[in-house]
């Protein structure tokens, strides 16, 4: 459920003036320093949002910092600035805030300015405090990937948001990694391939091998690549020269490329098979560059 705005949202008559912002930071820094949560009233909280618009760095991050020792009381007013305040510097510092705070509650708010808000900074900090929420979080995440709508600079951000999550998350893709939407399955091999790397998920070498025979060829496609750079040559050897006879070009042009990235000279009768079969022309030069290579190896 959304966290509910206030009755009384901060507009720009309720800003501070400078030296109220001034005054108002001194005697939080010394909260701060004596580990004293500040007041939690709706009034307090609202003047300290209303803080994180200070053009001064040093007093909005003791205002950010004061309001995530607050935690969940603050959570409401931080999310209604976050959608609706006109104040740019306000919407970037409630998305950090509510990173600090790191609450489950804030979620549907943080999809909401990550998907609409067209600044990148509260984009980045959006997905930042849905990386921190962790695996609550990563469903969303990954429906968000399968918006045609999604920019270049929002997948990015994803994927970072899905590594952190993922790392905290062993076994969270897991389940992702069987969607039935392709482009779920898709996304959360990237994440899975990190996990073989850091260790954290006794399943993730298993799933990464069974997508290379996933039944959408784009998965297959994903899969080859990522396999030939996260796992063993003889972990995969056999499936990826399976490949080489798939139906579809680009899995055998990424299988091609997989096999040259393991360095596994095994592989070269497979790819002199591949390259006698082969009728696509673009494909077959592919298959060729991979065999010189591995020639190379030997």
């Amino acid at each position: 459920m959304a966290a509910e705005a206030s009755s009384h949202p901060i507009n720009a008559a309720e800003q501070l003036t400078e030296q109220e912002a001034y005054e108002l930071a001194e005697e939080l820094k010394l909260k701060l320093a004596e580990q004293i949560v500040p007041n939690s009233d709706q009034e307090s909280i609202q003047k300290m949002v209303a803080g994180l618009g200070d053009p001064r760095g040093a007093l909005r991050l003791t205002f950010a910092q004061s309001l995530g020792n607050i935690g969940a009381a603050a959570i409401p007013l931080l999310c209604d600035s976050l959608k609706n305040n006109p104040n740019v510097l306000i919407r970037r510092a409630s998305a950090k805030t509510l990173n600090i705070i790191g609450s489950k509650v804030a979620l549907p708010n943080l999809i909401e300015a990550f998907r609409t808000d067209d600044d990148p900074v509260v984009q980045g900090s959006s997905a930042g405090a849905m990386a921190t929420i962790g695996e609550p979080a990563i469903e969303s995440l990954l429906e968000i990937l399968t918006d045609n709508q999604c920019s270049a600079f929002q997948v990015g951000l994803i994927n970072l948001a899905l590594s952190f999550a993922g790392s905290n998350a062993p076994n969270a893709f897991n389940q992702a990694a069987q969607s039935n939407n392709p482009e779920i399955r898709i996304a959360a091999l990237t994440a899975l391939a990190e996990q073989v790397h850091s260790g954290t998920n006794d399943h993730a070498k298993e799933l990464l091998i069974r997508a290379l025979n996933d039944d959408a060829s784009e998965v297959r496609a994903e899969a080859a690549t990522i396999t030939g750079k996260t796992l063993e040559p003889e972990e995969i050897i056999n499936e990826l020269c399976g490949l080489l006879k798939d139906e579809d070009n680009q899995v055998r042009i990424n299988t091609a490329l997989a096999l040259m990235k393991t360095e596994e000279i095994s592989s070269i009768n497979s790819l002199r098979e591949a390259i006698s079969a082969e009728e696509d022309g673009q494909v077959k030069t592919v298959l060729e560059v991979a065999l010189n290579q591995l020639i190379a190896f030997k």
